[in-house]
């Protein structure tokens, strides 16, 4: 296990299939006016508006794992917990692409988002001999099939507005050589075709993970990114399912822009809130650790103009694996996420 990896939400397929075909059948809309579809407009009170497009540019999914939570609290009289759980399911957060139906998956989600004048965020996590063989371990079968499951991610999203984070780790473990080095030839084409096809798109803006500040060595990540292709990026992102604190990232992120052409960066502010955690065995300090809080909501009013956005990419409440007594990586762990938002400030 790696201190600095941070493990990943594992596919969701079914379920953001059934999201975009509800979704585009219900002729959703979350906009400024505070509409939103899915189960929750059947009943005003738990239904999950989005904010003002002013304060925040990106789509809220009304009918995501947390705002289902907070309905089920709100019917169930349980007030406290739908207040708590109402922090994480208001605010826009990562949709990661599943491996099975990711054309219909980028389609649903971007255009809900469309029709809430609103840009989607989407995660791709689907590279090969992903993680190492740890929690979040999987993906395409081969080289040729990621890259038609690329393609089929970028027809879905066409020429509708995206925000793309390419494969979180995929850098780091190229760098740290936790990917063998039969694999590492064919790990940067498949990440330069990535970027160079979502980058075709009229609409999207591409950023291509870059690890976290709690890498040591962060110039061994340099050529790594260069060789994946961050030229072609809109630029990169860090702190993607981890701790570290915003000023930390942004130290870290700066310091990778001044290596790779002044590229800009997002943050990932999910839960990062307390920042790290620092007891234990290092090797599990990333991995469902206590007393971790969420961080800034989701923005484009950053502290520094390198950096575009903070973002929840790691989805809060759900699990980053089996430790400490967590569900499989990606499911969701009511516990957890109901400490993070009572820790919040």
């Amino acid at each position: 296990m790696y201190d600095s990896r941070g493990a990943r939400s594992s596919a969701r397929a079914s379920a953001a299939v059934m999201l975009g075909a509800a979704l585009l059948l219900a002729g959703c809309s979350s906009g400024g006016s505070g509409g939103s579809g899915g189960d929750n407009d059947a009943d005003p009170s738990v239904r999950i508006t989005q904010q003002p497009k002013s304060a925040d540019p990106f789509w809220v999914n009304p009918d995501g794992t947390a705002a289902r939570r907070f309905a089920a609290y709100t019917k169930a009289g349980r007030k406290t917990e739908a207040e708590q759980i109402r922090k994480i399911a208001e605010q826009p957060m990562g949709e990661w692409i599943g491996a099975e139906n990711p054309e219909q998956e980028a389609r649903g989600f971007t255009e809900a988002a469309e029709r809430s004048d609103r840009t989607a965020l989407l995660v791709l996590y689907n590279i090969p001999h992903r993680d190492c063989g740890q929690y979040s371990r999987g993906g395409a079968a081969d080289g040729d099939a990621y890259r038609a499951w690329v393609d089929a991610v970028a027809r879905g999203i066409g020429d509708r507005a995206a925000i793309v984070i390419v494969e979180p780790d995929a850098v780091f473990h190229l760098a740290d050589g936790c990917t063998p080095d039969r694999f590492q030839e064919e790990r940067y084409d498949l990440l330069r075709g990535a970027v160079a096809t979502l980058k075709s798109l009229k609409g999207t803006k591409v950023y291509l993970d870059a690890g976290n500040a709690g890498w040591s060595r962060p110039d061994q990540i340099l050529q790594p990114l260069k060789q994946a292709g961050i030229d072609q990026a809109d630029g990169f992102s860090v702190n993607v399912s981890n701790f570290y604190s915003t000023q930390d990232s942004l130290a870290y992120g700066k310091q990778l822009s001044a290596r790779v052409g002044g590229k800009h960066f997002v943050i990932d502010t999910s839960r990062n809130g307390n920042g790290p955690y620092t007891s234990g065995d290092p090797a599990q300090r990333w991995c469902n650790p206590p007393g971790r809080a969420l961080g800034e909501t989701p923005t484009t009013r950053t502290a520094d103009p390198l950096v575009d956005a903070y973002l929840w990419i790691k989805r809060p409440g759900e699990s980053d694996g089996t430790c400490r007594g967590g569900p499989k990586a990606g499911e969701w762990w009511a516990g957890y996420a109901l400490a993070l938002a009572r820790n919040s400030r």
